[in-house]
Parts: C-alpha cells; structure tokens; sequence
C-alpha cells in the first residue's frame, strides 16, 4: 500500500491518536479533527486521499460531513469510510446514501482497518 495522505474525524482523542498512531507507522501522512466542522474546513483546505470519518460528532454528524464533500467539487473525489461504533443496518445504508465509500465499525482490529483502507484506496 502506498503512503497515503489521511484525514481522520474522530471526536474520541484516543481512538483518533490509536489511528493516526497505527496509520503513521505504515507510512501514512495523517491528520486529525475532533468535530465535524473542523473535518470539512481541513478537508477543503488541503489535499487528501482518504477520510476515516466517525458518524457520532458533536454538533455535525459524521453523514452530514461526508454529504458536504461530496458536494463540493474540491473534496467530491475524496475516499470516505465511514468508522463508527454503530452496527445498526439503517446506518450503514445512511452512510452509502451520503456517499460514503465503506463502513467500518467498532472495534474492530488493525488488519481489517489496513484491508479497507487498500480496498477503498484501490478503487478508480
């Protein structure tokens, strides 16, 4: 996989430090927010390959962050998977349905994190 620039929305600090830790030892270049508002002003600003977007943040929800993005020809082309600890069927078709490129849910280990991200980082 190569190193890939991330952006990680995550308003729990040590899960979004677990991952930037996890991802940075790949390789990775990453970056964290703590809300979603945050999330979309850094996305819009610089440049990134891929967005690990929790759906549970304060203020804005993870759904209404990716649905901006995809709005917005600058970030339309972004890969956002969805990572949140909630399993339910409803939110994993709301996450497609904002455009969401995956889902992942919680807890999960760091293998699976590493197959979704190269499986979303491969395709067109």
């Amino acid at each position: 996989m190569n190193p890939a620039r991330i952006l990680i929305v995550e308003d729990e600090p040590e899960i979004a430090d677990n991952l930037a830790a996890l991802l940075t030892a790949k390789g990775h270049k990453v970056t964290t927010c703590l809300e979603g508002a945050d999330g979309v002003a850094r996305a819009r600003k610089d440049t990134f390959d891929l967005l690990l977007l929790d759906v549970m943040l304060p203020r804005m929800s993870g759904f209404d962050v990716c649905k901006l993005l995809r709005a917005d020809p600058k970030t339309s082309k972004l890969k956002i998977v969805m990572v949140t600890g909630l399993g339910r069927m409803g939110d994993v078709e709301e996450a497609f349905r904002a455009g969401a490129d995956d889902y992942l849910i919680k807890p999960f280990d760091s293998a699976r994190l590493f197959k979704k991200i190269e499986k979303v980082m491969a395709q067109p």
